[in-house]
């Protein structure tokens, strides 16, 4: 099975907020094969740690192998992948459309059944601020398909567990 072809994986890293180490866990991946889908870094809840989300296509034994590696990285602190877990999970996207008079009603029906918001409301064109769980923004983008979609960007998805955080012992441990 290609790695193009496998099911979305949605891996959940902390590491040590050094230059680089973005660079070291995509070579992980790239070793392997694997495209990157998406990926949100930022910092995270203690100062000096990162956390990653990143989403990736592949058969659970091959990503197994990649967080066996990727734990094996210096700077990396924990690494999970959500696959037997329900987080909680947003995604954010800013949609461009192009808009004549007659088009803007319906725009506007379609960001209000999902729940969207006008962010720019310019003469030829409406700005969308999309959120919700990827499944919800893949829909709307999917109603918003027929319109002149000019510009799209994705955040792509971040992840929470619900319950104790699994991260919180490991980061005072690598304090």
């Amino acid at each position: 099975m290609s790695a193009a072809a496998g099911t979305l994986h949605t891996v959940s890293i902390v590491t040590s907020d050094h230059p680089g180490v973005l660079v070291r866990i995509a070579l992980v991946f790239s070793r392997r094969g694997y495209n990157i889908e998406s990926l949100a870094v930022s910092p995270g809840a203690k100062e000096g740690f990162a956390r990653m989300t990143i989403t990736s296509r592949g058969d659970a034994q091959n990503v197994d192998q990649i967080l066996k590696q990727l734990g094996k990285l210096i700077d990396v602190v924990y690494v999970t992948d959500h696959r037997d877990k329900a987080p909680i999970e947003v995604e954010i996207a800013l949609v461009k459309l192009r808009a004549d008079r007659e088009q803007r009603s319906d725009i506007l029906r379609i960001a209000e059944n999902f729940e969207s918001q006008v962010v720019d409301d310019a003469e030829d064109t409406l700005i969308l601020r999309l959120t919700g769980t990827t499944a919800e923004l893949d829909d709307c983008l999917a109603a918003l398909k027929p319109y002149a979609i000019d510009e799209l960007i994705r955040s792509g998805k971040i992840v929470l567990d619900s319950g104790v955080s699994q991260f919180a012992p490991l980061l005072n441990e690598a304090s």
